[in-house]
């Protein structure tokens, strides 16, 4: 009997340790999550973010102001052109036979013409002979006059017949390129249709609006820093226009900002651009912090981060964004400076997940 009973002790020993051993087991089997994190960056007295676009200097939209079928482009997109060149022809017999009626008009105004002259020299001589009277001099005088308004007449129907021909041989305004051609060969042309695109060559510019809380800190001449993504580059630019006005752009004033020569080798026209307008003299700006686009977790109606706390647990925190510039995003509430984001995860992150960071 006494053996039994210590063999049953021994059984429910080992059943303790054994459950024991497992609740251990269960223990380690949260495996935590390897996340890449980053702080948030912060905008403050160094300056404020606007975001841009390359823009040629000069841009024309090529179009005609005559109806008529398009007889030839001469050029294509991406087309180097010199300033005069001949860039598209529109169909033109009805002006050529308009034109062909005038010139018969000034042919006979001007035979007209001479023979008025004649009239009235003849006259002139007659009449200082007394052999007709003043008003019969008077008469041929005022047919005369009559004549040679009638040449001018058509002679300036001639210059409107020009002007209308120049308009069916359409030509560069500026030396440029061609960046985008709208209609094709065949098609009709109606008056202010747009044919094609022009941008002038090599000038370059960034375009950016300012928000009317910000103008106060820009200037004509300050220098920024301008950051082009696609190219991975930041490059030196000056405000070289500022709008004076906001009326009917919604509180956004319009700044051009000129870029160096040097830096325009691989920069195209339609590039986004992330501009840093600097503080200047100490002037305050108030202080941002800002989130990268890709950290950002949404749930239904509300938007997120998930944040490391200090016993490595991601914890996903509520925030309210403002305006987005580039990839980074405005957090108006709910995060600090010194909170560390996820910005990347090797698993499903959810609230209190353990997580390791990667160096």
């Amino acid at each position: 009997m006494k053996a039994l009973r210590n063999t049953v002790l021994g059984i429910l020993g080992v059943a303790v340790l054994y459950s024991c051993s497992s609740d251990k087991k269960e223990e380690s089997k949260e495996t935590a999550v390897k996340v890449e994190v980053y702080s948030p960056s912060q905008i403050s007295n160094d300056g404020f973010y606007l975001s841009g676009e390359v823009t040629a200097k000069q841009t024309a939209t090529i179009s005609t102001r005559m109806m008529g079928f398009v007889n030839k482009i001469y050029v294509k997109p991406g087309d180097k052109v010199s300033a005069g060149q001949l860039l598209v022809s529109i169909s033109s017999d009805e002006i050529l036979a308009k034109k062909a009626q005038v010139q018969a008009m000034i042919t006979e105004a001007e035979a007209a013409s001479k023979n008025a002259q004649r009239d009235y020299e003849r006259f002139k001589t007659l009449r200082s002979q007394n052999s007709v009277s003043d008003k019969e001099l008077e008469n041929v005088a005022l047919q005369n006059t009559s004549m040679n308004a009638k040449v001018q007449m058509a002679r300036q129907q001639m210059n409107e017949v020009n002007a209308m021909l120049a308009y069916t041989n359409i030509r560069a305004p500026f030396s440029g390129v061609v960046t985008q051609k709208m209609i094709d060969e065949g098609s009709m042309a109606n008056p202010g249709m747009p044919i094609l695109t022009i941008e002038e060559n090599g000038e370059l510019q960034i375009v950016a609006s300012v928000p009317e809380n910000y103008i106060q800190y820009v200037k004509i001449g300050d220098v920024a820093k301008i950051e082009l993504k696609s190219l991975g580059v930041t490059i030196d630019g000056k405000v070289s226009e500022l709008s004076p006005s906001a009326s009917q752009t919604g509180g956004q004033y319009l700044v051009k900002l000129a870029i160096d020569t040097k830096d325009k080798a691989n920069i195209r026209a339609g590039m986004f651009a992330n501009i840093l307008i600097p503080n200047r003299g100490g002037e305050s700006v108030s202080s941002k912090i800002m989130l990268d686009k890709s950290s950002i977790v949404n749930r239904d109606q509300l938007t997120g981060v998930y944040v490391v706390d200090d016993q490595d647990r991601a914890i996903l925190r509520w925030v309210r964004l403002g305006k987005t510039i580039g990839n980074q995003v405005e957090v108006l509430s709910g995060l600090n400076q010194s909170d560390t984001i996820v910005l990347k995860a090797e698993g499903k992150l959810y609230n209190g997940v353990k997580v390791s960071v990667s160096k």
